[in-house]
């Protein structure tokens, strides 16, 4: 039986409707919002099994069919997620993921798809709100709903969801949480501050609320029964002994301060309990590592609450060491190397030209893409072997939180009109690669002489969190990650925020400690900037010797066929003769891109000339393309001839137009007329005469 809801939010009415699709998916809801519909389904395997880790994937897909086209490429079927599928999965797991039980092992699978678009609505939060719903009506074991809303702001003004074609916002911000408290948030803006931050923040939860509440009163009239779910048993006596015996060999971890020594102290305890206890506990002792892990947080936690002292000793506002080289790769148009701590990022810039943009095939139309930051990080980055080669989910999204944190510093593009291409290589991580990723690539682009706004760094902030007491960490270790709270990065400027992302492990944080945590990482960021202007304050004046110098140019739009010539042939010919790469807008935009100023300087000259209008008077140096009895024809600019007749080839009569000049001969002529037609009359005489 078909039932639906409906909420509004902010200007649009969003639909909620289950009963029609995917009957047999144990939750299953389609939500409509103008033209567009986003398809949800949520099922459970109902097979026990013993892994260490909750198997839940989240396959977000946008059909092609949704907007009435037909993918691009030679296979013409939807084929490997594109990066935006991929991270609308990321955003979609992130605040759904802590809301199963802890020991919950079961497979779940969440699979959304986008049926209908209308190339307007912005997909990924109809896409958070449908998996919410299909999981609050499944039956499956999920302490939800959740609700997501997307806020800009235009003219100061915050605005709830706006469209693609929606322009002029100094912020775009994903926010996702409960009915009680904010779980995740994602985005960027153009340099605000963090009261600003907060102010959306607020604002966003409010509207969540509503939807969480409409989820909430349809799952309770519609919701499957609960598909049963027996919390995993604990050996209490196992955990009774650890704890009495190994207590102590807990806290003395605390004296490896190394990762690697560290990681082998734990792996040497783990053996050693399991080779002390294994006969009195044969069932159950390999649980002894969760054991441990459990022990060694509650102690970690412990010390920061109570001593304000870290793993690594550590205040909790303290920053690890920074090392910072630029200009490291000498081929390369930009490069840096920018470590903190035991995580290290290799900054490098490659500068290209229009032809370089990436191209893409989205539902809503197709794009292109100037700034491109890849992010890499390969298993020795941690000390392991792991396979190597196609990029994983969280690559891609560390990658793209790094792109959104440096594009307000980016120069326009008719300022510089380069493609940039940043890769961040991860060459060691302990703690927030994604952030070393932004300080590496803002010197990289310092380094390449692009003329960015100014520099800006990134930092990841964690909390601990018991009861009312709370300790903010910034610079978060790998384990703090692991065993705290909250994974907050923030990027920006010394005036103003660019981009950040939030993930809560736990039900939620308050306005007050988000607030706190801003400020902290401000400082955070101050600091770091510090560290980086002392290498270096300002973009080199000068690009790489191998980089592209690239010229723009605008012609009148009726001017573009000539430069382009019959089938191209104009423009190939240009490009054969100075090597120099030409690219043109359909508004007139011209762009000359060449290593070469000689090079560049020629293609520049020639497109100058085939766009110049002949102008009486004026004197040209003409090409002798043919002779006749009467006289010869001379190219004066590319494509524009003139005849220059024989009475006007001399001062003293000239009986033969070869007695003065031959074919290929470049002779100085003046224009003394053009006719109706656009015939150019040309006069070496007068030439000579006026020089």
């Amino acid at each position: 039986m078909s039932t639906e809801f409906s909420v509004e939010i902010g200007k649009d009415t969003i639909n909620f409707n289950t009963g029609t699709l995917a009957k047999q998916a144990d939750g299953a809801v389609a939500v409509s919002c103008n033209e567009s519909i986003v398809f949800a389904s949520a099922v459970m395997s109902r097979k026990i099994n013993e892994l260490d880790f909750f198997p839940l994937t989240v396959d977000y897909r946008e059909k092609y069919y949704a907007s009435g086209k037909i993918p691009g490429g030679f296979i013409k079927r939807e084929g490997r997620p594109s990066d935006r599928e991929t991270l609308t999965s990321r955003l979609i797991d992130r605040p759904i993921r802590p809301l199963f039980p802890k020991d919950f092992t079961n497979e779940v699978q969440v699979i959304v798809y986008v049926l209908s678009s209308d190339r307007k609505t912005q997909m990924d939060i109809m896409a958070i709100n449908a998996a919410s719903a299909s999981l609050a009506i499944s039956g499956i074991p999920f302490d939800g709903p959740i609700g997501a809303v997307r806020v800009g702001k235009v003219n100061g003004e915050l605005t709830l969801n706006p469209e693609f074609d929606d322009t002029g916002s100094d912020l775009d911000l994903v926010v996702a949480g409960t009915a009680t408290a904010v779980t995740m948030i994602e985005g960027s803006a153009n340099n605000l501050t963090e009261d600003e931050m907060i102010e959306a923040v607020v604002f966003a939860h409010d509207n969540i609320k509503k939807i969480c509440e409409k989820i909430s009163d349809f799952a309770k009239a519609h919701s499957k029964p609960q598909i049963p779910y027996t919390p995993k048993s604990e050996d209490k006596e196992l955990i009774t002994e650890i704890r009495n015996s190994y207590y102590t060999d807990v806290e003395n971890l605390f004296q490896f301060k190394d990762k690697k020594e560290r990681e082998n102290a734990v792996k040497a305890l783990i053996e050693k309990v399991k080779e002390e206890l294994a006969e009195k506990y044969p069932e159950t002792i390999d649980k002894a590592e969760f054991i441990i892990d459990d022990l060694d947080g509650e102690v970690l936690r412990k010390r920061i609450l109570d001593e304000k002292v870290r793993a690594d000793g550590r205040e909790l506002t303290g920053i690890r060491p920074i090392d910072i080289m630029v200009g490291i790769l000498p081929r390369a148009h930009g490069s840096s190397l920018f470590t903190r701590g035991q995580t290290q990022s290799l900054g490098v810039v490659t500068l290209g030209t229009v032809a370089d943009a990436q191209r893409i095939d989205a539902i809503e139309g197709d794009t292109t893409k100037k700034f491109m930051l890849h992010y890499n990080f390969p298993p020795f980055s941690v000390g392991e072997t792991g396979r190597t080669g196609g990029v994983g989910r969280r690559e891609v999204g560390h990658g793209m939180l790094a792109e959104r944190s440096i594009s307000y510093i980016l120069p326009e593009q008719d300022q510089f009109p380069y493609t940039i291409r940043l890769v961040s290589e991860i060459l060691e991580s302990n703690g927030s690669s994604s952030m070393a990723t932004v300080c590496s690539g803002s010197l990289s682009l310092f380094n390449a002489g692009v003329p960015v706004k100014e520099a800006v760094a990134g930092i990841a902030m964690g909390l601990v969190m018991e009861g009312n007491r709370y300790a903010i960490l910034s610079d978060i270790l790998g384990l703090e990650d692991h065993l705290g709270d909250m994974d907050f990065k923030v990027a920006g400027t010394t005036t103003g925020i660019t981009g950040f992302q939030m993930d809560i492990k736990i039900q939620g944080i308050t306005p007050e400690i988000m607030k706190d945590a801003l400020y902290q990482a401000k400082e955070g960021r101050l600091h770091i900037l510090g560290k980086m202007n002392d290498v270096i304050m300002q973009p080199e004046k000068d690009l790489s010797p191998y980089a592209p110098r690239i010229v723009s140019i605008t012609v009148a739009k009726d001017k573009i066929g000539e430069i382009i010539g019959p089938g191209g042939k104009m423009i190939k010919s240009i490009t054969e003769k100075t090597g120099a790469e030409i690219n043109i807008d359909d508004d007139g935009k011209v762009t000359i891109a060449s290593s070469d100023k000689n090079s560049l300087d020629a293609a520049v000259k020639a497109i100058s000339q085939i766009t110049e209008d002949v102008e009486i008077g004026k004197i040209y140096t003409g090409k002798v393309k043919k002779i006749t009895d009467f006289g010869a024809f001379l190219e004066i600019l590319p494509g524009k001839e003139g005849l220059l007749h024989i009475s006007k080839l001399d001062f003293k009569r000239v009986n033969k137009v070869t007695d003065v000049i031959n074919e290929g001969d470049e002779v100085d002529v003046k224009v003394i007329g053009i006719d109706k037609m656009g015939r150019i009359d040309l006069s070496r005489k007068d030439a000579l005469k006026k020089q």
